[in-house]
């Protein structure tokens, strides 16, 4: 049987869910519990899925799942496990010219257009919205979006979504060691790195691209 302990885990788990519809990170059952380490989480959440009361999906963000008859399923934030393929239709918008962001110079109009679904409309490509602010002095901020090629692998020095101990997704820049560990860089001067040892870390995407409204 669980023990007292892996019991508040798995409450909060259940009151999280049914309150917002999808888990809680490990952080947030760490900090309301007062659980000093999110590999003690780690190991409460594994004791109780050997229980058969939740199920962890590895591929996925807030990837805890409550076991079927104790709550009703749905569907989780993050990064998906597979990507349903976007229709592939074409569209485009017109380039009027280029826009000075130094001295004015002559507006001319253009007569190109830009086709977007070469951009933003790949089989291998989804978005995600980001939350927070770890990636502002890359120009990542609070709510834009960013355009993800599905990818296992990266190269130093890419911005990347990874995924730690199959649960938590991160959008940081890729570091690799030469002690094979892997460092997951913010770009926020106030937020330290995150040093993780390989096999604690799955690559599932790279960032090509960025998008924010303004209305």
């Amino acid at each position: 049987m669980p023990t007292d302990r892996s019991r508040q885990v798995y409450d909060f788990v259940r009151a999280y869910t049914a309150h917002y519809g999808y888990a809680p990170k490990l952080r947030e059952i760490a900090d309301h519990l007062g659980i000093a380490s999110r590999g003690v989480v780690h190991r409460h959440l594994r004791a109780l899925e050997a229980e058969g009361l939740i199920r962890i999906e590895p591929d996925r963000a807030r990837g805890i799942r409550l076991s079927k008859g104790r709550a009703a399923a749905t569907r989780p934030f993050g990064v998906p496990g597979s990507v349903s393929a976007p229709s592939l239709a074409h569209f485009s918008l017109p380039l009027l010219g280029r826009i000075a962001a130094g001295r004015p110079i002559e507006a001319i109009p253009g007569e190109d257009e830009i086709d977007l679904s070469e951009f933003f409309v790949n089989r291998d490509r989804f978005v995600l919205r980001v939350q927070g602010d770890s990636m502002i002095e890359d120009g990542i901020l609070d709510g834009d979006m960013v355009i993800v090629e599905k990818r296992e692998t990266a190269e130093n020095g890419e911005i990347v979504v990874a995924l730690i101990d199959g649960i938590e997704a991160t959008l940081k820049r890729l570091q690799k060691n030469r002690d094979g560990s892997v460092t997951l860089r913010p770009a926020n001067s106030q937020m330290p790195p995150m040093r993780y040892p390989a096999a604690r870390v799955r690559i599932q995407g790279v960032v090509v691209g960025q998008f924010r409204s303004y209305r």
